[in-house]
């Protein structure tokens, strides 16, 4: 990519450039450094709910990489907040959605038909999924639950199926693997209730999808979330881990048909500042203003 930001150095006015925290961290400071070679002016966007504490541990490097930028953007009040010290002008611009791919249906009482949507990947703890069907399944017999995603070979996966066969969940957990972006609104449309167990997050897109479609979300209260949801206005936020806490958040939703409804049509209004047409806007400003200072 370096390379080619270089190659490339007369084709474009001003570049962005996604920041991650780990190894990849390595990947932005290379290409801004190339960047600056090559006299282009650059945004910076910040992702991943594990970047305040890399920034932490590496408290130079993110200062001197975030300093650097024109302007440095994060799509979560979280970010903004917990990484203001490094940088006080750090730009909100959400992540954005087509909101008119997403068709909205009030679960205006929700059935006990549940989803999982991410990448089968520790930090999000895909098997709390199936340890909270394991409870629900002594208070609610016909709950069932689909897990969506792709396998990122770290061994999420197939502790999933052992939890599944363990638990004898044959019948009421369906793997489905991953799916193409364009049926993510049809597939969220089959489900009632969109459970989020991640142990790290900042601000996912499959919980703003499902949002969109109306679903009521019940995620674990963990890096950007509780920026994202109101509890008890936009979803339902349980301790991380805490498979007992989000079974009985199922069965608030289940039992009691003004808090689910509550919870679709608030997280649906909540989700219209997401849209393409109020995000790109802001989107454009921010790059006309970099593109002018290397012209």
């Amino acid at each position: 990519m370096a390379g080619t930001a270089w190659r490339r150095r007369r084709d474009y006015d001003v570049a962005v450039v996604d920041v991650y925290s780990g190894a990849a961290f390595v990947w932005a400071e290379t290409v801004t450094a190339t960047l600056r070679a090559a006299r282009r002016p650059y945004v910076l966007t910040l992702h991943g709910g594990n970047l305040p504490a890399f920034a932490a541990r590496w408290p130079g490097r993110v200062r001197r990489l975030l300093r650097s930028a024109h302007t440095v953007t994060t799509p979560s009040m979280y970010l903004q907040d917990r990484l203001r010290h490094v940088r006080e002008d750090l730009a909100l611009v959400p992540n954005a959605i087509e909101l008119r791919a997403y068709r909205f249906q009030e679960r205006t009482r929700a059935a006990p038909r549940l989803i999982w949507l991410r990448a089968f990947h520790r930090v999000y703890d895909p098997t709390l999924a199936v340890k909270t069907v394991q409870r629900l399944t002594q208070s609610i017999p016909g709950v069932h639950l689909t897990m969506i995603g792709s396998d990122s070979g770290d061994g999420a996966l197939g502790a999933t199926r052992d939890a599944i066969v363990r638990a004898g969940l044959g019948a009421q957990v369906e793997l489905r693997g991953g799916v193409p972006k364009a049926d993510v609104p049809s597939v969220l449309g089959e489900a009632d209730v969109f459970l989020n167990t991640s142990t790290i997050d900042n601000t996912p897109v499959s919980v703003i999808e499902a949002m969109a479609c109306g679903l009521c979300v019940v995620s674990t209260s963990v890096g950007g979330i509780p920026f994202l949801l109101d509890d008890g206005r936009e979803g339902l936020l349980v301790p991380s881990g805490d498979a007992d806490a989000m079974a009985a958040a199922v069965e608030r939703i289940v039992a009691e048909p003004e808090l689910a409804a509550r919870l679709s049509h608030c997280a649906r209004a909540k989700v219209e500042a997401f849209d393409w047409s109020a995000v790109l806007p802001q989107w454009e400003a921010i790059l006309d203003r970099a593109a002018a200072v290397g012209s």
